[in-house]
């Protein structure tokens, strides 16, 4: 069983690699696509029936431990149950038919390779997620999921309205971040070696003593539903959902109308023994489950377009799941999204043959053509069909119009915040910039010189004051790409100097942080300066530069130090961020906020400074330059 596990995670894994390193031939591309299909089918079905075979009980497999310092080490730990069988074998069944589909959906796209890499990549991050025997492990999937789903939103990159629905959906997949990555270190916190997700159930077995007080677990338990509801589009931030949908149809129906919507549902499922444990997370995610259903339910009947109508049924479908999880009817839920995920996907698949029968439908009759009938409702008497007051009847038509005005309610609470106070950090003086800088330099040269222990605690609090304020100066920041990039790498670092000045011994795990950090930030500005060698990127900080198409290569290379600088699961980064936030957390948890904070607002800042640059239309570059 663990080979044909190992099989399963990786086969997705190898698919992109063959595809990234072959020649741009879409024959060649669908073979590879086909193939790796078919035996990722062979591995998946066998795996089931061995599982099966074993009376379909709980398989854990740890392959390797890829890191281990101390009392920290990081396992490739691997675990399959009934939730991930079922999530396993629709992720299969829908990746094999949208890969069939869009080998010919795609035929002669110019982005046909850029296409399958993406979604090769998306479906390994989704079986980590699935198989995942750990929250760290699922927190890597997590990342990799997420970093396809902008790929794809952004897939038609000469228009400018999927860049920036792309850079809204990675900003909600940030922000829901802080719940995963805070939600991680607070399990290393509370159960220490025991955060495998095979020893939850006994970890909270009712006869056992609770592996840790009510308080924290409240805390673990908001933070997962946060990181769950922002991932499924559930209330507040259903409103993303729709315009991800700029996407190619395929990955719409993979991603948003299959499989990405319900990983909010795997999450809480995986993780059900830790917020169902007390009755209060279970009231917020059942509150959250029927806002949502009533905002999306009322916002589907006004949408101009096929997708959009999707989208919001799918959404208010995954909100009936959050009030059946909260009721505690976990079987039913596994069923539910069974069937929702294959009608969403098929839905989708067939809207444009609709679109088309229907426009050719209204084209050939002679009167006016309606796509909804609603005969069958005339027999109803007037005061039934007509129950609610006009006034009432035209403020909620308006708010479904508004889609409950979500994203106004986010961007005011959230972002506008943030942004207001990087506008006036970046309006500091240069003179105050240089002082601070130096005054930091002299508390570290302090701290170096061998001060006491609650010294250097003292002291390690303006650095990380230091650190929130250079993200915010990076967010903030729109019109110079390199402050940007030095502003974000400086955030890293602070924070990397103040775990180390409150716990000296972690030195070796602030270095490992470090090897991912500075090569990096060294790589991105090595790109930028090349890129904007001719540029004056100030005089137009809102065009879209189209590099990805004009300089391939370099584009490429400024993307992997985008991903290195936000601790994509490709360089130590990734880990160094969980060992850090492991440090400082045992010491002063207070510090594991401004750390986490720093780092999601880091990733926005970078993702939108890659968009300007490398996506875009050449010819409209050329007409706004020259």
């Amino acid at each position: 069983m663990s080979t044909l596990l190992l099989a399963c995670v990786l086969l997705p894994l190898i698919g992109f690699l063959l595809i990234f390193f072959s020649p741009d031939n879409e024959h060649r591309i669908a073979a590879i696509s086909l193939w790796m299909t078919r035996i990722k089918g062979v591995a998946v079905l066998g795996l089931l029936a061995a599982w099966a075979a074993h009376g379909f009980a709980n398989f854990e497999y740890q392959w390797l431990v890829l890191y281990q310092h101390d009392d920290y080490q990081f396992p490739l730990l691997f675990f399959l149950d009934r939730v991930g069988a079922a999530y396993l074998f629709v992720v299969w069944a829908v990746f094999s038919a949208i890969v069939k589909y869009c080998r010919v959906y795609l035929h002669r796209e110019a982005g046909y390779k850029r296409f399958f890499q993406a979604i090769f990549g998306f479906a390994f991050g989704l079986n980590l997620i699935v198989l995942s025997g750990s929250i760290d492990m699922l927190f890597a999937g997590w990342e990799i999921v997420g970093i396809s789903s902008f790929l794809l939103i952004a897939f038609y990159r000469h228009r400018p309205q999927p860049v920036r629905n792309a850079l809204r959906a990675y900003t909600i997949y940030r922000f829901c971040d802080v719940g995963l990555l805070v939600g991680t270190w607070m399990s290393h916190l509370l159960f220490h070696e025991s955060q495998h997700f095979s020893q939850l159930l006994t970890m909270f077995d009712p006869n056992n003593i609770p592996p840790a007080g009510y308080a924290s677990l409240s805390i673990l338990s908001w933070l997962i539903i946060l990181a769950a509801s922002g991932k499924s589009a559930q209330f507040p931030f259903s409103f993303w959902l729709p315009r991800a949908m700029e996407g190619p149809t395929p990955s719409s129906a993979i991603f948003y109308g299959a499989l990405s919507i319900h990983l909010g549902v795997f999450l809480l499922l995986r993780t059900m023994p830790i917020w169902s444990y007390h009755y209060l997370p279970r009231l917020i995610v059942l509150s959250i489950g029927v806002l949502t259903v009533f905002v999306a339910t009322l916002a589907e009947k006004t949408q101009s377009n096929i997708k959009g109508q999707v989208a919001y049924a799918s959404i208010a479908q995954v909100g009936i799941m959050f009030v059946e999880l909260a009721l505690g009817l976990e079987d039913l839920v596994l069923l539910h999204f069974m069937g929702n995920a294959f009608l969403r996907c098929y839905q989708l698949l067939v809207s444009p043959s609709i679109v088309a029968h229907l426009l050719r439908v209204e084209g050939n009759v002679d009167s006016d053509f309606y796509i909804k009938n609603n005969d069958q409702l005339t027999f109803l008497p007037a005061s039934i069909r007509d129950s609610l007051p006009d006034v009432l009847q035209n403020t909620l038509y308006v708010f479904a119009l508004q889609e409950g005005h979500l994203e106004l309610l986010v961007k005011k609470i959230l972002w506008e915040p943030l942004k207001n106070l990087g506008r006036q950090l970046n309006a500091v003086s240069l003179w105050i910039k240089i002082l601070a800088g130096l005054a930091l330099l002299a508390i570290i040269a302090i701290a170096a010189s061998g001060v006491s222990s609650v010294a250097r605690i003292y002291l390690s609090m303006p650095i990380s004051l230091a650190m929130a304020v250079v993200s915010l100066s990076a967010f903030s920041n729109k019109r110079s790409p390199f402050q940007v990039w030095h502003s974000v790498a400086l955030s890293s670092i602070l924070a990397g100097v103040a775990v180390w000045l409150m716990v000296p011994s972690a030195w070796a795990d602030v270095v490992l942080f470090f090897s991912g950090i500075i090569p990096s930030w060294i790589l991105g500005i090595w790109a930028l300066s090349v890129l904007l060698r001719h540029y004056h990127f100030a005089d137009e900080p809102f065009v879209f530069r189209a590099f990805a198409e004009t300089r391939p290569g370099w584009s490429l290379m400024l993307f992997l130090s985008f991903l290195g600088l936000v601790g994509f699961p490709i360089t130590p980064a990734f880990l160094g961020e969980d060992l850090l936030l492991s440090h400082a957390s045992s010491q002063h948890p207070w510090f594991a906020a401004p750390i986490t904070v720093s780092f999601v607002i880091n990733g926005i800042a970078i993702a939108r400074v890659y968009l300007r640059l490398c996506m875009g239309r050449p010819v409209e570059l050329r007409e706004a330059v020259f």
